[in-house]
């Protein structure tokens, strides 16, 4: 197959990837009674441990007022808990409940688990090279949804 057609396979492969991480993510979301966002704030908190809310929503890319909005959702519902930092009692740290946890991992564990089974099969360069791409692609993607954004604000200033 000529290398162009590789390219194509790759980007529409990379596309349809996303498209699985989005239904899975909605079904998610929708099991565990949250919203999109909230299942982002809920998934970094998870996936940091412990975690300032400016360093959250800088993780989510979210503003800070609808990061704390969101980490007040979510404490209400019992996902999060909010406790001063004891390194320096005048910053709050963020983290995910024990019910939070549990919940995660209940949908979460069993996908990551066969994710990891998949990547068994590859060689270390394999890996490396994997890893590299979706590295990028996620970066990619940041930078892009930040180009959005400013159309949006380009956008919204019009008359």
């Amino acid at each position: 197959m000529p290398k162009q057609e590789w390219i194509e396979r790759a980007a529409r492969a990379a596309a349809a990837f996303g498209t699985g991480r989005d239904m899975f993510d909605e079904v998610a979301a929708r099991v565990l009674g949250l919203n999109r966002t909230d299942l982002r704030i809920l998934s970094a908190a998870h996936a940091a441990g412990t975690l300032s809310a400016g360093a959250l929503a800088t993780q989510v890319g979210l503003s800070p007022a609808a990061t704390t909005e969101a980490v007040q959702r979510l404490i209400a519902r019992g996902y999060l808990t909010r406790d001063t930092d004891p390194a320096d009692r005048r910053r709050a740290v963020i983290a995910t409940s024990g019910r939070g946890a549990q919940l995660i991992e209940q949908v979460y564990a069993p996908l990551h688990a066969a994710g990891l089974a998949i990547l068994e099969d590859y060689t270390e360069d394999e890996l490396r090279l994997i890893t590299g791409f979706l590295e990028r692609g996620r970066q990619l993607q940041v930078d892009h949804a930040a180009r959005v954004r400013a159309l949006q604000a380009e956008t919204q200033a019009l008359p």
